[in-house]
């Protein structure tokens, strides 16, 4: 390994975005930010380009013909690798609604997938899992299996934090589920995310449920009571909670550019997270796919449940990536480009309480960092200090 600098227009930095500079890398982590080239190292010209810490995906399924579920480390570090080359450098692989057992040996392969990995491994690190079920209600149940949906249990939770090894971060649930406030008030104190999705939850059973811990709501709008004048449901708790984070599909197409500026404008960008829901499917040809158990079939950029009849259903995820879902809100003109890599970046982190260690450029951190040319699109990626371009 060696020391470098990186020449750039812009650096996305915890405190401000500083305006040209260089930003120092040794060996594997950063080293500090400064208007003037350091002596004695090779520069790197990034000019024209804005750097920003590597972008942190807390909600995806899988990518690259790969799903989280597949309970293969082989497939996650594929994943990993293929999603580093596409800008993002952190992911909290996400399971679906599945048997607890089956939940738990997805949760162990991804263990087991962490442990294995040398130092210098090429792809995106694994920053927690996410449990996107099974406490969920029929009546948003979307793409998740609706076999296996169960109440809020802490035991099974605690089942499957074991054979994780710690690494569950954030577990979701509706919030109208029976126990849910309890399960909710049990995992803030084992400092565990709680977040409110595929729900069917009114107004003031959301409130009571983020009264109780929850910190976050899933694909805001997407699988849950929207907004009526008479109920604001789920989507209008999202809205009206300011401590917490909302989830936005940024594809343009689960929620339109609108409806995602309607959340950023009434809850502020500070508090809105952008995530992909990729699929298995995600970086692959349009086809069919199994994904979470249910068949679907990817076809104009987006997946949906393929029905009995060989027909496409409902909207089952998404095939995006972080990196162009930044540039989606840059084009849209809803957030300037400093906030768009922020919100996914720092805020993700921050939502999922693992900012300690990923979402931000700060001296001694690994240096992991992406880089967008002028007009938003992906030039290249850092892990540990090595561009996974090269």
């Amino acid at each position: 390994m060696s020391t470098f600098a990186i020449k750039a227009d812009k650096f996305v930095l915890p405190g401000a975005t500083m305006q040209g500079g260089y930003l120092t890398v040794c060996d594997d982590v950063f080293g500090s930010w400064s208007a003037e080239a350091p002596e004695g190292v090779e520069v790197r010209d990034f000019t024209g380009c804005i750097v920003g810490p590597g972008l942190v995906d807390t909600h995806i399924h899988g990518f690259h013909n790969h799903a989280t579920t597949d309970c293969d480390p082989a497939s996650i570090d594929d994943s990993s690798i293929a999603l580093a080359k596409r800008g993002t450098t952190a992911w909290i692989p996400t399971t679906f609604t599945e048997s607890v057992e089956d939940i738990g040996r997805a949760c162990e392969a991804i263990a087991k997938a962490d442990d294995a990995r040398p130092a210098d491994f090429p792809g995106a690190r694994i920053a927690g899992i996410f449990l996107e079920g099974p406490f969920f209600t029929t009546a948003h149940v979307g793409a998740q299996n609706p076999v296996y949906l169960i109440d809020p249990d802490v035991e099974v939770f605690d089942g499957w934090q074991e054979k994780a090894g710690g690494r569950i971060v954030k577990s979701a649930l509706a919030a109208e589920k029976p126990g849910a406030c309890e399960y909710c008030a049990a995992l803030d104190a084992r400092g565990v995310v709680t977040a409110i999705g595929h729900s069917d939850a009114h107004y003031d059973e959301a409130l009571a449920a983020v009264n109780a811990g929850a910190t976050c709501f899933v694909h805001t709008y997407n699988g849950q009571r929207g907004l009526h004048h008479r109920d604001p449901g789920v989507t209008g708790a999202a809205m009206t909670t300011p401590e917490t984070y909302a989830e936005i599909i940024c594809d343009g197409k689960h929620v339109v550019p609108g409806a995602i500026k309607a959340l950023v404008d009434a809850k502020g960008w500070q508090h809105c997270v952008l995530i992909t829901d990729c699929l298995i499917c995600g970086g692959m040809p349009e086809g069919e796919y199994v994904s979470g158990g249910l068949p679907v079939v990817m076809k104009d950029g987006l997946c949906h449940l393929k029905n009995e009849d060989g027909t496409t259903g409902s909207i089952a995820g998404s095939v995006l990536t972080l990196a162009a879902g930044v540039k989606n809100m840059v084009d849209w003109q809803i957030v300037t480009a400093e906030q768009a890599i922020r919100m996914a970046t720092e805020i993700p982190a921050r939502s999922a309480r693992v900012d300690d260690r990923f979402g931000s450029i700060k001296p001694g951190r690994k240096a992991d960092m992406t880089i967008f040319n002028a007009d938003m699109t992906l030039n290249d990626t850092y892990v540990g200090g090595v561009s996974v371009n090269a």
